[in-house]
């Protein structure tokens, strides 16, 4: 259930509703608008005398929301969310560029790259420190270690850091290292994990599943914002179809689809989806025409020596190409890069 409050509504009003409707045990969100104020409900609605809440004199309207995902729906709040975090802010007028090495391997290699993304208009670091891997032989990441270097190249630098996180028990101490914590394609439907990322306040990337549907993807992000985060960054990175030219078929189309669904921002990965540099500046390119509010994309100093995913990690000359490229391109699209 949506609850549309009047304009100029006091907190004293908007605390005695969320007050009423505790009692009857519905979880409540509140969304404050330059206009309106927007009160979402989770619960049983038979619990609500929609009657005595539409008569109350500071409710201007109720809707009942069919779709399964209300928090992350148009519906609940209908201008786009804008996450900020550092000098970004995500799914405004920006497009916002995340670039860096698929795995933190030492401080030199990522301190080279951090420098080298940053001086072409990237805003954020990306690096995992812990690799989620289909073999349990490839390198797994240097786990705390890596953590600390990316506080140390945060430091040297300034810039904007993220990495992966993938145990429910690890997300405290991630968060204190990092800006922003990403969880992974494998584990979009580990709910425990969603819960968890869920509890805390910083920004949250959130990758579609190999094989999940739109619908499941924001139901994925509805278990995080109905923890109380609403810091959360869809990410596309790409599905498991019949094709086997490509690692996975980037879904287009479900930029679109999620911008009329969803007021979440949403990036691309066109990394994982090409599975080979050679194609990831074409599909970047796509992302930006297609309406995405940034890329997250992997570049590595040398490719070829790379413990994870060399093949399809942008070298320094690629990638300066690519910003070029993207700089064009946004401007076209009414974007700032």
């Amino acid at each position: 259930m949506i609850i549309v409050l009047k304009t100029k509504t006091q907190d004293k009003d908007v605390q005695n509703i969320e007050q009423k409707l505790g009692l009857l045990g519905m979880k409540v969100h509140i969304s404050k608008g330059e206009f309106r104020t927007i009160v979402g409900v989770i619960g049983d609605d038979n619990k609500v005398n929609l009657e005595q809440i539409k008569s109350l004199p500071y409710v201007e309207n109720v809707f009942q929301v069919l779709k399964p995902y209300r928090l992350v729906s148009r519906e609940f709040r209908e201008e786009n969310t804008v996450i900020k975090v550092g000098a970004a802010a995500i799914g405004g007028k920006d497009f916002v560029v995340m670039a860096g090495p698929c795995a933190v391997e030492n401080e030199k290699q990522l301190l080279s790259v951090a420098r080298e993304v940053k001086k072409h208009g990237a805003m954020i670091l990306r690096a995992s420190a812990f690799k989620p891997r289909t073999s349990p032989y490839d390198f797994q990441g240097l786990k705390d270690e890596g953590l600390r270097i990316l506080r140390k190249v945060k430091q040297k630098t300034g810039i904007i850091v993220e990495t992966e996180v993938m145990d429910v028990r690890d997300v405290p101490k991630v968060a204190e290292y990092v800006d922003i914590l990403r969880v992974g394609a494998r584990n979009m439907h580990n709910f425990d994990l969603l819960k968890e990322v869920g509890k805390i306040r910083k920004p949250v990337i959130l990758k579609r599943g190999i094989a999940a549907t739109i619908k499941e993807f924001l139901l994925a992000a509805e278990y995080i914002v109905a923890e109380g985060n609403p810091n959360v960054i869809l990410c596309e990175r790409g599905i498991r179809t019949f094709e086997t030219a490509t690692r996975f078929t980037l879904d287009i189309s479900a930029i679109p689809v999620i911008k009329q669904e969803s007021h979440l921002p949403i990036i691309v990965d066109p990394s994982h989806p090409a599975g080979n540099r050679n194609y990831v500046i074409a599909l970047a390119r796509a992302a930006i025409a297609a309406g995405a509010d940034g890329i997250i994309v992997e570049v590595h100093p040398e490719p070829e020596k790379a413990l994870s995913d060399g093949v399809q990690s942008l070298t320094f000359p690629q990638y300066e190409e690519m910003m070029s490229q993207l700089k064009k391109l946004a401007l076209a699209m009414g974007r700032t890069l």
